[in-house]
């Protein structure tokens, strides 16, 4: 197993669906990493996947959560990263998205999840999905109620070659309309020199119900979702470069005092559903979101 397999199994030992890193709960800042680990609980035999299928990015974010234990260190903000593989369930979908238990992920079928029944999926959001929403919530509702609203920035990383095409940034901003913390890191990242920063790419920004929705769009809350393509943070080196280089950015940007206030925005995904389109929205999503 590698290094970062190893550290999530150290994790899931001590929890099922979440680890808390503690930090200031008034210093206007938390991370989120929805797909921090690989691990798969002994009872669900790897899902019946080869071992070489749980170290892609079908298995989880590579890098995600090493990055997003490197910001809350040096920011001493609060993180909550998962504890289980996302071919469990996913934690960034909402409960009645049809890809939130995958049978088939860029390529490899998943046995384990052929025949998962209505009494499975009930067990697998009890235990791994639920309570890591419910922690999110807990902790932004301290962090609203010490008078200092966070700014949420949720991690991911991205497969380089998707379908047979090189995808060609180095990184992308998710965001849908609430543009206070989003855009102003997309703009200080694709000013650096060399760098090639997605706006919403490789993925769209505007899900229903996903992670960013649920805690961010519903609570008025500014937020931004990072990706990173895996290569480049696949390494400790990799791991502190983009953390150098994210590190003065945040710091400017958590300075602006409307990043710091309740304001709703609302969500083109919620358009989308009152025009009565959700079936071809989920089809524009999933098409970049695996």
């Amino acid at each position: 197993m590698s290094s970062q397999g190893s550290a999530a199994a150290d994790a899931f030992a001590r929890c099922d669906s979440h680890e808390l890193l503690e930090g200031e709960l008034d210093g206007g800042f938390v991370i989120l990493v929805d797909h921090a680990s690989n691990f798969i609980p002994l009872e669900y035999a790897d899902l019946g996947l080869p071992q070489p299928e749980l170290l892609r990015h079908i298995a989880y974010d590579i890098g995600a959560g090493p990055l997003g234990r490197a910001l809350a260190e040096r920011f001493r903000a609060p993180a909550i990263l998962t504890c289980f593989s996302r071919l469990l369930i996913d934690a960034n979908r909402g409960e009645d998205d049809p890809t939130l238990i995958m049978r088939l992920s860029d390529g490899a079928l998943v046995p384990g999840n052929e025949r998962v029944d209505a009494a499975e999926r009930e067990a697998r959001l009890s235990r791994f999905y639920r309570p890591y929403h419910v922690a999110v919530a807990a902790l932004l509702d301290s962090m609203v109620a010490s008078g200092h609203p966070p700014a949420i920035l949720s991690i991911h990383s991205y497969t380089p070659h998707w379908k047979g095409a090189q995808r060609p940034w180095h990184a992308g901003i998710l965001w849908d309309r609430d543009p206070r913390f989003a855009v102003p890191l997309l703009e200080a990242l694709s000013a650096e020199p060399g760098l090639r920063i997605g706006d919403n790419e490789p993925y769209g920004g505007a899900l229903k119900n996903d992670t960013m929705y649920r805690h961010g769009t519903e609570r008025g809350l500014a937020h931004a979702l990072l990706e990173v393509r895996n290569d480049l943070i696949a390494t400790p080196a990799g791991v502190i470069e983009w953390a150098d280089r994210l590190e003065p950015h945040l710091r400017e940007i958590l300075k602006k005092q409307d990043i710091h206030a309740t304001r709703r925005f609302g969500s083109a995904a919620d358009d989308w559903n009152e025009k009565g389109d959700e079936d071809g929205r989920n089809r524009r999503v999933r098409a970049h979101r695996t």
